[in-house]
């Protein structure tokens, strides 16, 4: 089942400190002021934040679901394709990339009312 912009919304913005904005026009989830998601302007990709150094791995895995452009290639981001991506692995996606971008003391805040 395709994953639309209403279940990312409701997943990132479910996290600490996570607030919706714009980013070239599309809408875009921010932690800290720092970019961690954002809709492409197809509606049918999203830019995610994501460790360069793992990207390679996640895309071979999942090829149906991750690319990347020449664009993106020197950024810490992976492209995900919300046709294809089931929703666990959509909400693990978020989270990493909220990881990325949170103060420690909202990760350790998180990760205490979690456990």
């Amino acid at each position: 089942m395709a994953a639309t912009i209403e279940l990312v919304r409701r997943l990132a913005l479910a996290l600490p400190g996570v607030q919706e904005g714009l980013c070239h026009g599309t809408p875009a989830f921010y932690v800290r002021r720092k970019l961690m998601l954002r809709l492409w302007e197809d509606g049918e990709t999203l830019v995610v934040r994501f460790p360069k150094e793992k990207r390679a791995a996640l895309i071979r895995e999942n090829p149906e679901v991750f690319s990347v452009t020449d664009h993106y290639r020197n950024y810490p981001a992976v492209l995900m394709n919300l046709l294809a991506v089931n929703r666990e692995l959509l909400g693990r996606m978020i989270e990493g990339a909220w990881r990325m971008q949170a103060s420690r003391k909202q990760v350790a805040a998180y990760d205490g009312k979690a456990g």
